[in-house]
């Protein structure tokens, strides 16, 4: 078996209808303030169509670590040989838990016992919609990314108008660009890596590239809300180099805009250059919301197959919740209605 082939999955879930996890929640919800909004942690009930799709479309992946505070959904079939349960405890610094936030758990991946060097990680709303092949992901041993510079801006609200994640999410923005800037001399990475910086297969957006490439620190990156291939050996670098911030995020237990994310570690190689060049256009993402013209056009994605990749936000405010979880379910199954090997 070649290199690219030892190449693994993780995927975090959580339901955010335990009673359990609810009450454990509320605890520290009275405590401390953060992003505690219910679409972060709300289950449209997808997930047997994420496994669907992996089965289908990633025939190269080792082993599926899926990451979960401990509930596991009744039909999934927990004896499958290439799935590996693991729970927050099994991985993440004990003085981390219990969490509410995706920024521990993301940050501690490198640490899941057994996890191969390479991988690639899901949040459980992005979604395999076409057959793809190891290379997709890694080329020679290194992470398939999309290297855009990009300035970043500060709104007031976002595209929803939701002040709270703007605030949470321009901020966290800045400080992830800012701990590259701590480590990494913009002008040497790009010079030493060009041929990545200005590849071809990113069309038209390496001018944008081009335009931000007299700024002598680096600016933001335009990385796309895909999947993203990790080294693991990238994780135990930044750690190494940026502990403080790190674990400050990792000690909320709710999301801070004071919060790095993980996509630092996805700019920390684009900057060191452990990355191979991938098109923009190998997954897109959406979201679902109260437009019923916008949600039409994501279910027309799935339905047409219309990217290798789909990242699906919830991003949804209104009664409407049965009703529109139904046109997703029925155009998931209208492309994978038979059952996984994962399902009971």
């Amino acid at each position: 078996m070649g290199s690219e082939q030892n190449i693994d999955i993780v995927i975090t879930w959580v339901d955010g209808s335990d009673p359990a996890w609810l009450e454990e929640k509320a605890k520290y919800q009275q405590k401390k303030s953060g992003d505690v909004r219910a679409n972060r942690y709300r289950d449209w009930d997808f997930l047997r169509y994420w496994f669907r799709a992996v089965e289908e479309n990633a025939t190269w992946v080792r082993n599926i670590y899926f990451v979960t505070w401990g509930h596991l959904p009744a039909w999934l079939n927990t004896d499958h040989p290439k799935l590996k349960i693991v729970n927050h405890k099994d991985f993440i610094p004990a003085e981390y838990l219990p969490t509410f936030s995706c920024r521990p758990i993301e940050m501690n991946l490198h640490r899941i016992p057994g996890l191969s060097e390479r991988f690639v990680y899901f949040n459980d709303d992005m979604f395999l919609l076409r057959k793809t092949e190891a290379t997709d992901f890694f080329k020679n041993g290194l992470p398939c990314d999309t290297a855009v510079l990009d300035a970043i801006t500060i709104n007031e609200t976002t595209n929803d108008g939701d002040p709270i994640k703007a605030q949470s999410l321009y901020t966290t923005l800045i400080f992830n660009v800012a701990a590259i800037n701590r480590n990494f001399n913009k002008r040497e990475s790009m010079r030493k890596n060009w041929r990545k910086w200005y590849s071809p297969v990113y069309g038209k957006q390496v001018i944008r590239t081009l335009l931000l490439t007299p700024w002598i620190k680096f600016t933001g990156f335009k990385s796309p809300h895909v999947p993203y291939s990790y080294l693991k050996s990238t994780f135990e670098d930044a750690w190494q180099h940026e502990e403080e911030v790190l674990k400050l995020a990792c000690e909320h237990k709710f999301r801070q805009p004071t919060d790095v994310s993980s996509r630092m570690f996805s700019y920390w190689q684009l900057a060191k250059g452990t990355f191979m060049p991938r098109s923009p256009k190998a997954g897109v993402s959406t979201s679902i919301c109260a437009d019923a013209k916008k949600n039409e056009e994501t279910l027309r994605i799935i339905r047409n197959r219309e990217h290798k990749m789909l990242c699906i936000n919830d991003d949804y405010h209104g009664d409407h919740f049965e009703e529109i979880q139904k046109q997703f379910i029925d155009a998931f199954e209208s492309i994978y209605p038979k059952k996984s090997s994962f399902e009971r």
